[in-house]
C-alpha cells in the first residue's frame, strides 16, 4: 500500500489506493474514485476505524484513492475539509466522530456521507431519526455500554465517589456525562465533574477532582482520550484507578480497565455500509447501525497497574478478559 502525504497548517492529506477495482463484484465506473475520510483528532480508536474501512473496502475487491484529513481537534479545520471534499467531488465523504461528521453533514449535501464512531447522530444533527438516514447521510453509532463500564468498575475497586472528565463542547461527550450521570445515580454512586475545552486542560481538570474521588471514569470523548496520558499521570499518582470506553486507546496508558467497542471492527462494519450505498443503496433508507455484537466487545484489564494500586483482580474478572497486560507484557 503506497501513501502520499501533503501537510498544510489545517491538517495531514493522505491518498491511499486500495484493492483491485475491478475484482469480482466492482463495476467500473466513471465517477469519483476519490473517497474522503474527516476525523478530528489521531488517537488509536479513530485511526483503527479508518484503518478498518480500508481494509473492509480492499477485501471488497474496491480500488480507492483516499483522502485522510485530520482537523487536529479544531472545527474550522474540519469546515475546510469538508469544504475541499465538496469542491473535489469526492466519490463519498465520511466523518470519523462527531465534530468532522457534523462539518461534512452542514457542508455536503448532494455526495453520500457515512459518519462513523457517533455517540448520538440525532442529538448530534446529523440524521433526523435513529430509524434511518436523512437525505444523503447515515452511519454507524459507537454508543457505549456506561452501565456495564461503571459496573466494571464497581467490580474492582469500592467507588463512593465517581469522577469524570469531559468535552463541554462535544456532543457525544456531553451526551454520555449524561447517561454516566444518571447511571451513578441509580447505583448510588456521588458523580463530580470536571469539563475542558481542548486537551491541554485534561491534566489541570484532572487535578481539580483527583482528592475528592475513589475513582474516574472517561468515557469515548475524543479530545479527553487524546490527552489520557496527563489525566492517567495524576490518577496513578494518586492511587486512583481509571477505567475508560476506549479498548483500543488502553493498551498504551495506565488504565486499571476498559470495556468497549472494537473500533477496527467498527471500520469494517462503516466499510461494509459504505460498500452498500456505492451499489445503489439509497442513505436515507439505512437506520443508524449500532455495535450490538458481543464478540464486537472487547475487556482490557491492566495488572501492572492493578498491583500499583493494591487491587486484586477477580479471576473471574480475567477469564473474561480479551486483552491482559501483566509485567509488561501484552496478552
Amino acid at each position: 500500500m503506497k501513501v502520499l502525504y501533503r501537510i498544510t497548517a489545517a491538517c495531514i492529506i493522505g491518498v491511499v489506493s486500495v484493492g483491485s477495482l475491478f475484482a469480482a463484484g466492482v463495476p467500473e465506473t466513471r465517477e469519483s474514485n476519490v473517497i474522503g475520510m474527516s476525523k478530528i483528532v489521531s488517537h488509536p480508536a479513530l485511526d483503527a476505524v479508518e484503518q478498518g474501512i480500508m481494509d473492509e473496502l480492499a477485501e471488497l475487491g474496491y480500488e480507492f484513492e483516499f483522502d485522510l484529513q485530520n482537523a487536529n481537534g479544531d472545527i474550522s479545520a474540519a469546515n475546510q475539509i469538508a469544504t475541499k471534499f465538496r469542491n473535489d467531488r469526492v466519490r463519498l465523504a465520511v466523518g470519523i466522530a462527531t465534530p468532522t461528521a457534523q462539518a461534512l453533514v452542514n457542508n455536503i449535501t448532494d455526495i453520500p456521507v457515512v459518519y462513523s464512531a457517533i455517540t448520538d447522530p440525532v442529538l448530534a444533527g446529523l440524521v433526523e431519526s435513529y430509524d434511518g438516514g436523512t437525505g444523503n447521510v447515515t452511519g454507524v453509532s459507537d454508543l457505549t455500554p456506561v452501565r456495564e463500564q461503571i459496573e466494571l468498575l464497581l467490580e474492582l475497586a469500592d467507588v463512593q465517589t465517581l469522577g469524570h472528565v469531559y468535552a463541554a463542547g462535544e456532543a457525544n461527550a456531553v451526551r454520555l456525562a449524561e447517561i454516566a450521570r444518571e447511571v451513578a445515580a441509580d447505583l448510588g454512586i456521588r458523580f463530580v465533574e470536571a469539563t475542558v475545552a481542548n486537551t491541554a486542560e485534561v491534566r489541570t481538570a484532572t487535578q481539580s477532582i483527583i482528592n475528592q474521588v475513589d475513582a474516574i471514569y472517561v468515557s469515548t470523548d475524543n479530545t479527553v482520550v487524546s490527552a489520557l496520558s496527563a489525566l492517567t499521570d495524576v490518577a496513578l499518582n494518586a492511587g486512583v484507578p481509571v477505567v475508560t470506553a476506549d479498548p483500543t486507546s488502553a493498551t498504551d496508558f495506565d488504565v486499571l480497565a476498559a470495556l468497549g467497542f472494537d473500533y477496527y471492527q467498527m471500520g469494517r462494519v462503516t466499510g461494509r455500509l459504505i460498500s452498500d450505498i456505492l451499489g445503489g443503496v439509497d442513505p436515507e433508507t439505512v437506520p443508524t447501525i449500532y455495535m450490538t455484537n458481543p464478540e464486537d466487545q472487547t475487556l482490557f484489564l491492566n495488572l501492572d497497574v492493578a498491583a500499583q494500586l493494591g487491587i486484586t483482580v477477580p479471576d473471574a474478572l480475567r477469564s473474561r478478559a480479551t486483552t491482559l497486560i501483566e509485567n509488561g507484557a501484552v496478552q
